[in-house]
């Protein structure tokens, strides 16, 4: 065993009377990355909101290096070394990077701000991550990869030796993940401790020393990351072995017949000549890097961006749609890919949000059947098993696989015959991802032609019957089942074969 820089003994917290933590342990060492793992709302959040001082413990103690601190605050959080970088950036957009980094114990000579002496102490801390960003640059000119490493380099520069990164890569591309892994080898080279927290099984393997899993609130174990697996861990967090993780049933689709067809369809600038169908029962993957044009092309199908030559087929029927509420009433749904900025209204309920886009379906001449509209509300909230107090609650306060079921359900309540899911587990924990995957399969079932948008490959290999790879904005391969490999994936979408 190494120094132990951080020990959290037996963290409670409970909010109107019901526990969120109970009893909660976990310790770091010095120079670890240590993962903190579990479904959305089994804890983490609120363990890291303790030692960030956004809440206070009903009990429990904190102890760094050896000494119990009372972490009141943000501020005594910093005090005790301890940065957090949220999910959520929180940078100021209308200032530089240098602004930003000093915001609150800004440099002043005469009672003025010294802005040559800030860049450029901004400037050596940035140099010393070996991060490659511009001290006087814009942060709303920054990538939100970009913008993550001055919150990393902000957190450091407090003193943090303790550094917390809540789901860092749930936004990045595969190479700007590949930066901010090498970042954290050099966090680690500095005796910098880390708190990991991510969904991704492969990342944790890839970075940790150990995983400490965490369930309803409850500490279940900790595990050297080097003598566990993906199958241990995910029984650790659900409570039970899944046998079969995806949930699969493959349909006879040589007669099916074809749902939606797209020919020639182009956008300038973002995509050129791309065509493909997908057939009733169909589950067809759109598979490639970050910007390789796929959600822009859904977007063009489902109405929501311009094209400006083309075909759409909907059940054979020409199509050219101007806007969404028109693909929707022809039988087209699309999930979007960020479902907090364009899925949900996260200040209205759940039961708003289920039936906001299925609302033509209730209307008895200008007014809404208010008993036709809940028979809905019930039914997919009992059929996707959504975890909320009622129907009635803020949808804004769910957990991330419970929102993008309420998205889910928003969009099947339209009865669609062809459903776009972009990035439908993005941000969702394991036992939320195989709930959505037993959904989809069921969709699947009763006929409806599915596109699924996925970065992660696992998941298009073993949902999908036949996957279209994008790249810089044309489709260059179509892979059916059969041929379905991360290898052969990637040869097409990162340029190895024409």
């Amino acid at each position: 065993m190494g120094q132990t820089v951080l020990e959290m003994i037996g963290i409670k917290k409970s909010f109107s009377g019901i526990y969120a933590l109970s009893g909660i342990d976990f310790s770091l060492e010095l120079g670890e990355v240590h993962a903190l793992l579990g479904e959305n709302g089994a804890g983490k959040s609120t363990l890291i909101k303790v030692l960030g001082g956004i809440h206070q413990p009903d009990s429990g103690s904190i102890r760094i290096n050896g000494k119990e601190v009372k972490i009141r605050n943000v501020p005594e959080a910093r005090e005790n070394g301890i940065g957090i970088i949220h999910q959520e950036i929180v940078l100021v957009p209308y200032l530089t990077v240098a602004q930003n980094l000093f915001l609150g114990r800004e440099i002043a000579k005469g009672g003025r701000i010294n802005m040559k002496e800030t860049v450029q102490m901004a400037q050596e801390m940035i140099n010393a991550l070996g991060v490659n960003i511009r001290a006087d640059e814009m942060v709303e000119n920054l990538t939100i990869a970009q913008q993550q490493m001055v919150e990393i380099v902000k957190a450091v520069s407090f003193n943090g030796n303790i550094i917390v990164m809540d789901e860092p890569t749930s936004s990045l591309s595969n190479e700007e993940v590949e930066q901010l892994f090498e970042i954290i080898a050099r966090l680690k080279e500095k005796k910098v401790s880390i708190i990991y927290i991510s969904h991704r099984m492969e990342e944790l393997f890839r970075i940790s020393d150990r995983v400490t899993v965490i369930r309803d609130g409850v500490y279940v174990g900790t595990r050297k990351t080097c003598e566990t697996n993906p199958n241990e861990l995910v029984a650790m967090m659900v409570g039970r072995d899944l046998q079969n993780f995806y949930a699969r049933d493959y349909n006879d689709l040589s007669k099916a017949p074809v749902a939606l067809e797209v020919k020639n369809l182009t956008s300038e600038g973002s995509f050129k000549d791309i065509s493909f169908q997908v057939r009733k029962g169909e589950i067809l993957g759109f598979a490639g890097l970050v910007g390789a044009g796929r959600s822009e092309t859904m977007e063009s199908v489902f109405g929501a961006r311009e094209y400006q030559s083309g075909e759409i087929y909907l059940n054979g029927k020409k199509q050219n749609f101007k806007n969404p509420m028109q693909a929707l009433k022809a039988g087209l749904a699309m999930v979007p890919e960020d479902r907090k900025k364009q899925g949900l209204i996260l200040e209205n309920s759940v039961a708003f949000n289920l039936t906001l886009a299925s609302l033509h379906f209730y209307m008895n001449g200008v007014a809404i059947s208010e008993k036709k509209r809940h028979v809905v509300i019930d039914e997919f909230f009992k059929k996707l098993k959504i975890k909320a107090a009622s129907p009635e609650i803020e949808a804004g306060s769910l957990s991330g696989g419970n929102q993008q079921k309420v998205v889910l359900g928003k969009w099947l309540a339209t009865k669609p015959d062809v459903l776009i899911l972009d990035e439908p587990t993005r941000g969702v924990d394991v036992n939320a991802k195989y709930e959505i995957y037993l959904t989809i399969n069921e969709l699947a079932k009763q006929g409806i032609a599915i596109i699924m948008i996925s970065s992660e490959l696992p998941e298009i290999i073993n949902m999908c019957d036949n996957v279209c790879i994008m790249r810089s904005g044309r489709l260059v391969g179509k892979l059916c089942r059969e041929e379905l490999s991360q290898e052969e994936i990637m040869k097409y979408a990162a340029g190895g074969v024409e």
